[in-house]
């Protein structure tokens, strides 16, 4: 079964008290639904274009899993939360053996989330 990843790199925080409030329900509602934390925080340094912001690494055991998580009430409810505390690009990669497939990226901002085919 492939595993499935959410990596979340942060390029701007506005609202960092609506932040730590997403912080607070998203971590429950990833975890219940099975996602483990592999890496959070600033990023250490930033290279081809980068912003040295917070990075979010999570694993799931199934891709399944992962959209459940992203689904879930809970998550959903972090998400309201969030609103427009930061803009960040989203993408959820899913791997196995031999490889990974990455998905269509979720671009969030201020102005909502975007779907863009093309990353």
């Amino acid at each position: 079964m492939a595993k499935a990843y959410w990596i979340a790199f942060y390029r701007s925080i506005s609202n960092s008290d609506a932040l730590a409030a997403y912080a607070k329900l998203a971590g429950p509602a990833i975890a219940a639904a099975g996602g483990r934390f592999l890496a959070r925080g600033n990023a250490a340094k930033a290279y081809e274009a980068g912003v040295a912001q917070r990075v979010v690494v999570i694993e799931f055991d199934s891709v399944d899993k992962a959209v459940a998580a992203h689904d879930s009430e809970a998550y959903q409810a972090a998400l309201k939360v969030f609103g427009k505390a930061a803009e960040r690009g989203w993408r959820r990669l899913y791997g196995g053996r031999g490889g990974a497939e990455t998905v269509p990226m979720d671009v969030e901002t201020r102005h909502g989330t975007h779907r863009n085919e093309h990353l």
